[in-house]
C-alpha cells in the first residue's frame, strides 16, 4: 500500500524557509507552518530575498505538499462589521502571501457566528472567502477549510458546513483539512473502526473524499462530543493509538498529507509523535 506523506507544523523562527530545513532535518516528507506571526493583524512583509530563499530552499528539500495556516485571528463569519473587514483583509494578505512563496495549501477555519444562527454564518463565510479572493489568480494554491470542534458558536464542525461554503464558492479552488481531534470532540466517534468508516462515508457524501487534502493529525486531550478544542500527543488521549492509527491506514485517506499538531511542550515529543505516526502508516 502506498503510505501517505508525513510531516508537522515546523517553526519559522530565522525566516519562513526554516520550516522546510526543520522539515526536511526530521525526516518529514510534508510541512505545515505559519507565514508570520498568527496572534497579531500586522504582518511583516515577505521581501523578494524571503520569497526567492524560499522558494530555493523548497526546490533543494524536495518537501510537498507545503501548507500554510492563516493566522488566527481570521474569522470569515464574524458578525462585528470592523472585526469581519479586518479578518477580510487579513485573509486575502494570507492567499497573497501563500501566492508569492508557492505553496500548495493554505489551511483556514471557516469562523464563529456568534450572535446569529448557522445558516447565516455559513452564508457570511463564503461571501468573506468571495469578497476576500476576488480578482486573484489561484494558480496551483488550494484553500482548506478545516472542520471545527464546534467550540462556542464557530461553524464547521459538521461536514455539511463545508460542503455547503464549497457549494457557494464554485469559483475558488476549495478543499478540506480534516483535523481528527476537532472532529472527535464534535460528536464522530472514531474510536472504533465503525465509527471511522461511517465519517470516512460522511466525509465521501458530503465535502467528497478526493477533496480532502489534508489531515491534522491529532489526539485529544478533551473527552468525545465535549465541543472542546484541545489537542493531544498521539495514544496518550481520548481517541488512542489503535484508533488513530487506523486512521493513518485507512485506503481512502492515504492520498492526504498527515500534518502532526501535537503540542509543541518539548521538542523530544514532537519527535516521538513523528515516530508514531511513521509507525502507524508503515505498519511497522
Amino acid at each position: 500500500m502506498k503510505r501517505p506523506r508525513i510531516g508537522f507544523h515546523a517553526p519559522i523562527k530565522g525566516g519562513v524557509h526554516n520550516a522546510l530545513v526543520v522539515a526536511k532535518d526530521t525526516g518529514c516528507d510534508t510541512v505545515q507552518l505559519f507565514s508570520r506571526n498568527p496572534r497579531g493583524w500586522m504582518a511583516k512583509p515577505l521581501t523578494l530575498d524571503d520569497v526567492l530563499l524560499f522558494r530555493k530552499v523548497r526546490k533543494q528539500t524536495k518537501i510537498t505538499p507545503v501548507l500554510i495556516h492563516c493566522n488566527y485571528l481570521v474569522n470569515l463569519a464574524a458578525v462585528d462589521d470592523v472585526f469581519l473587514q479586518k479578518s477580510r483583509e487579513s485573509f486575502r494578505e494570507e492567499v497573497e502571501r501563500a501566492l508569492l512563496l508557492g505553496v500548495d495549501y493554505l489551511v483556514v477555519h471557516p469562523g464563529s457566528s456568534r450572535g446569529a444562527c448557522e445558516a447565516d454564518g455559513i452564508a457570511l463565510c463564503a461571501e468573506s472567502l468571495k469578497i476576500a479572493c476576488k480578482g486573484l489568480k489561484f494558480g496551483s494554491l488550494r484553500i482548506l477549510l478545516e472542520n471545527t470542534a464546534g467550540q462556542g458558536d464557530c461553524i464547521g464542525h459538521r461536514f455539511e458546513h463545508l460542503a455547503l461554503i464549497m457549494e457557494l464558492c464554485p469559483k475558488i479552488p476549495l478543499g478540506v483539512c480534516f483535523d481528527t481531534a476537532h472532529a472527535f470532540t464534535a460528536g464522530y466517534d472514531i474510536r472504533e473502526e465503525d465509527g471511522l468508516n461511517a465519517l470516512v462515508q460522511r466525509m465521501q457524501k458530503t465535502v467528497g473524499i478526493k477533496n480532502v487534502r489534508a489531515i491534522h493529525f491529532n489526539d485529544s486531550r478533551a473527552v468525545y462530543n465535549s465541543r472542546v478544542d484541545r489537542h493531544w500527543h498521539i495514544g496518550e488521549g481520548h481517541i488512542g493509538a489503535e484508533a488513530l492509527r487506523r486512521v493513518a491506514r485507512h485506503p481512502k485517506l492515504k492520498h492526504a498529507a498527515f500534518i502532526l499538531e501535537t503540542p509543541y511542550d518539548d521538542p523530544r515529543a514532537d519527535l516521538k509523535n513523528l515516530s508514531m505516526l511513521r509507525s502507524f502508516v508503515s505498519g511497522c
